[in-house]
């Protein structure tokens, strides 16, 4: 049977309401926008033009930072309506167009392989391009100055692929709406379920008259009048080199604002639990590594989790609190806001207690995009002023294998990453100690994962692992072509089709001794050592939630990915200087079974019998 006009309008609100209230959209458009949306109606053609604005000048134009050094044409769409537009009219909502979206690491191929893109996107920016075949520079400069024209959203289904923000350039009329202060429309990225496609909505604020221009606010929403200015800087240039650069630790309910975000319950003071030297531990497990490799006889797996003296658990455990009131001899492998390692805003953060104006020595310099944006466009700027190198390299807080990273010396680029899923952004190595492949020619980029045991916070108990895995980019390095993965990254055990390279550490040792005779490994291990345990003094100082939670029956493990780069000592020695680039909860430990069958009985003795003697694992504090 098929729907009438009143049921289609329902179907579309039950779908699409939330979307569109999270918008703004008055639902005084709703009915109009549906049947818009439903006969492909582009309707604005009648109501708005663009017109050319001749000879206008921009004061801060000398100030504008582009690779683009053609100056492209100004337009404002204007409303050509005889009789205006009314914001009660249910019609006085459009439908805008998007020419064209695309994912950022995707952007180059596309601009490379599709017919006419590149063309309409020189076009749409300004830069001069007549040829017939697309070629790096033109591309450079297009992606250089799109920041000024793209914008984002994402989808909240799907996997964490489908999940990475997606950018959208509106077609040529969307595109030359300008920005103002006090606009006259409202613009907002809609996800049309039953056609699978994005538009942009555009509707009035108020009652607009013939002529008047149409225009909308970049930073809509934007209370702080500093952040403002920040976020606004892609179309309105602006000196920040004035703002103190430095940050310091956050106060303190920076940190109850994160736990409190967690959804963690602290546990209860507890005592130590004393065990039998001879007692058999029950496991209860949900991962496939432990189940499948965990056969010392002091441990036994059960699938009764009511019975288990140890939980190690895949998922996050957030209910310390009834865990230490009804179980307090069951161990658990995980600590009580040991988020404040894990999550890299939080990493940041806790690390400013090292001291040091620019934090520790062993973390790149890292300013969180949503509290710290004014900061880093001063760094920036500052940076810029001195000729020293820009590069920098935006990560989402709290997603990993690289996923939505991205490295620039853009300033547009970095600001506009903040409107896409909560960012910090890092100094990027510009000059890290690479690796001669045998089967690549020229040095390539390569980082390496250790496993950091920690045994209990007070008194903090670390150990390594002595094994490490190391990861090797697929290009040779050098500070161009920035959205190249396979010469920025070293995550390539995730992706399709692309090589990975595996070198065994013990092979790996001997190889790097021969291309850097001067630095032995041992030297080079004990100053990565010396990082960790500064990086676990620092986390577990504070009673929680402002550091990690001193909960005798916690155990866990943990992934630190790091590099090194080319520093100098206070003497002005070349040293190679750890980086700590993230540290990862419950990591993934296929490759360290495979390689490896005893690691997770070595793990389990470790942590929860405190027996390391002969367990391949180096006491570091």
């Amino acid at each position: 049977m098929e729907q009438g006009p009143e049921q289609q309008f329902q179907l579309f609100v039950d779908v699409h309401g939330a979307a569109l209230r999270a918008s703004g959209v008055p639902p005084l458009y709703w009915e109009s926008l549906q049947q818009k949306l439903a006969q492909e109606v582009f309707d604005a053609g009648d109501a708005f033009g663009i017109m050319r604005v001749e000879d206008e000048a921009d004061e801060d134009d000398s100030e504008k930072v582009s690779l683009n050094p053609v100056t492209p044409p100004v337009y404002q769409v204007i409303i050509t309506k005889e009789d205006g537009l009314q914001a009660t009219d249910a019609n006085s909502i459009f439908l805008i167009d998007h020419a064209w979206t695309y994912r950022v690491d995707q952007a180059r191929q596309q601009l490379w392989d599709t017919p006419g893109l590149l063309h309409r996107m020189a076009n749409l920016t300004g830069v001069e391009f007549h040829g017939e075949v697309p070629d790096d520079d033109t591309i450079d400069i297009v992606l250089a100055d799109l920041w000024a024209f793209s914008h984002t959203y994402k989808l909240s289904q799907g996997t964490a692929e489908e999940q990475v923000p997606i950018w959208y350039v509106m077609d040529e009329f969307g595109s030359q709406i300008r920005h103002s202060d006090e606009p006259t429309f409202q613009v907002a990225p809609f996800f049309y379920g039953p056609a699978r496609v994005a538009f942009s909505l555009l509707w009035p604020v108020r009652n607009l008259d013939h002529g008047e221009e149409v225009t909308w606010d970049h930073a809509h929403g934007e209370q702080n009048p500093l952040v403002r200015k920040c976020r606004l800087l892609p179309w309105q240039p602006a000196d920040f080199k004035d703002i103190d650069a430095s940050v310091g630790e956050p106060p303190e309910e920076y940190f109850k604002a994160v736990f409190t975000d967690n959804n963690e319950k602290l546990p209860l003071p507890i005592e130590p639990p004393v065990y039998q030297k001879d007692k058999t531990f029950k496991v209860y497990s949900d991962i496939k590594q432990v189940l499948e490799n965990l056969d010392d006889p002091r441990f036994a797996l059960t699938e009764d989790e009511e019975e288990a003296d140890i939980l190690y658990l895949f998922n996050h455990f957030k209910d310390f609190r009834t865990l230490s009131e009804q179980r307090p001899r069951v161990m658990v492998n995980q600590f009580p806001c040991e988020n404040l390692l894990t999550v890299k805003d939080c990493l940041a953060a806790v690390t400013r207690r090292a001291g040091g104006a620019d934090g520790p020595k062993w973390l790149p310099m890292t300013y969180n995009l949503c509290t710290e944006l004014p900061q880093f466009v001063s760094c920036y700027q500052q940076r810029e002023d001195r000729g020293e190198d820009n590069h920098w390299i935006c990560k989402p807080w709290n997603l990993a294998r690289g996923l939505d990273t991205h490295v620039t010396n853009n300033l547009n680029y970095i600001i506009r990453q903040r409107e896409s899923t909560p960012k910090v952004v890092c100094k990027y190595i510009e000059n890290p100690v690479l690796f001669e492949r045998d089967d690549i020619e020229g040095l390539v980029k390569f980082d390496i994962r250790y496993i950091i045991l920690l045994r209990s916070v007070q008194p903090l108990r670390l150990y390594a692992y002595n094994v490490f895995w190391l990861r090797f980019s697929n290009r040779p390095f050098s500070l161009d072509h920035l959205d190249d993965t396979q010469k920025h990254f070293t995550v390539m055990n995730y992706a399709d089709g692309i090589p990975l390279k595996q070198i065994h550490y013990n092979d790996f040792i001997p190889m790097f001794e021969k291309q850097y005779p001067k630095y032995s490994w041992a030297s080079v291990q004990e100053e990565i050592y010396k990082s960790f345990v500064e990086l676990f003094q620092v986390a577990t100082a504070k009673p929680a939630p402002s550091g990690i939670c001193d909960y005798p029956s916690s155990r866990a493990i943990y992934a630190v990915d790091l590099m090194l780069k080319w520093d100098a000592d206070d003497d002005g020695r070349r040293i190679m200087q750890p980086q700590i680039l993230e540290v990862n909860y419950n990591p993934d430990c296929v490759r360290a079974c495979k390689y490896h069958p005893g690691f997770f009985n070595d793990v389990f003795n470790v942590l929860f019998l405190e027996e390391a003697t002969g367990h391949n694992t180096t006491l570091l504090s």
